[in-house]
């Protein structure tokens, strides 16, 4: 690929790449989408489009997550705003309850896992561990499961692993007094 001058193109070329890869893109990535093959140019565009996207856009933002990878996403605030429009969901429903009794339970083993969520979890860890939304630590030949600092920035839950548990317990008994209090209306039929 020839390498690309003109700052206007590698901008654009790095706005596609963040708005179409969907996922956190590391620099090395960004530098080959740049066409610039300059590591401090990239960064400066990088820059500019973070600005640029804080003023022109009320919605979106473009972040640095803890890994130094970026990332184009939508504001946390305007998730469940868009909920319905959205095309797929980000995990499939199966992945995100387990991910969320993680997030619940942490620090939780495998062993207790597979007790609770059936032995399909394997195929979430596995899932969630390429996503980077939980880490392990090997204890023998248990592995204890928590959740990760880009989980917390992707769903942005900010604090500590004790306030996640109390939001989460919270919003629970939330939905569960409201479906106690506005049950799903029944068809009453009568006979005579």
């Amino acid at each position: 690929m020839a390498k690309i001058e003109s700052i206007d193109e590698a901008t654009a070329r790095v706005e596609a790449a963040l708005y179409s890869a969907g996922r956190p893109l590391r620099v090395e990535d960004i530098i080959k989408a740049s066409g610039t093959e300059s590591r401090t140019k990239t960064l400066d565009i990088l820059q500019n489009i973070m600005k640029k996207t804080k003023s022109a856009f009320k919605a979106l933002e473009v972040v640095i997550l803890p890994d130094g990878s970026y990332v184009m996403q939508l504001k946390p605030e305007y998730s469940a705003t868009v909920k319905k429009y959205a095309s797929k969901p980000v995990l499939p429903n199966a992945t995100l309850k387990t991910l969320s009794y993680i997030a619940y339970q942490q620090p939780i083993s495998s062993k207790q896992l597979v007790e609770v969520r059936g032995s399909g979890v394997y195929a979430h860890l596995k899932e969630l561990r390429q996503l980077d939304y939980i880490s392990h630590q090997n204890v023998g030949r248990i592995k204890i499961y928590t959740t990760t600092e880009k989980f917390q920035k992707y769903f942005g839950i900010q604090g500590d692993v004790e306030d996640l548990k109390q939001r989460l317990f919270s919003k629970v008994r939330k939905t569960a007094s409201a479906r106690h209090t506005n049950p799903t209306p029944q068809i009453v039929t009568e006979v005579n």
